[in-house]
């Protein structure tokens, strides 16, 4: 069974840094394409991040690129998204979500076929 379990979020003031955690069980990445998503109140999911299992590249919304980073421990079978330079237009429930299909793309994350409870972060300004 697959199973996502985000950790990390909570409140932290503009300009702040957070890292979460998303710890996978019932897979291994090598098979899966690895993804953050968030959803704020009254509003669509949006893809953050995304990474490939092929060949680690890396994929960012623009809304995050350059304060955001994904990276993975597969020893771990964990997934980490590090947010700096946090806005209070970041404020969202974040979810970690895997694909079997390896489909990459930030536009697909929120498609993906697994996600987790999600984890929340709040930007105060």
């Amino acid at each position: 069974e697959v199973q996502l379990v985000e950790s990390g979020g909570g409140l932290v003031q503009a300009g702040g840094s957070l890292r979460l955690s998303c710890a996978a069980s019932g897979f291994t990445f090598d098979d899966y394409a690895i993804g953050w998503f968030r959803q704020a109140p009254g509003k669509e999911r949006e893809g953050v991040s995304c990474m490939s299992s092929s060949d680690g590249s890396t994929y960012y919304a623009d809304s995050v690129k350059g304060r955001f980073t994904i990276s993975s421990d597969n020893a771990k079978n964990t997934v980490y998204l590090q947010m700096n330079s946090l806005k209070p237009e970041d404020t969202a429930v974040y979810y970690c979500a895997a694909d079997y299909r390896l489909r990459v793309g930030v536009e697909l994350v929120p498609l993906y076929d697994y996600w987790g409870q999600g984890t929340q972060v709040t930007v105060s300004s």
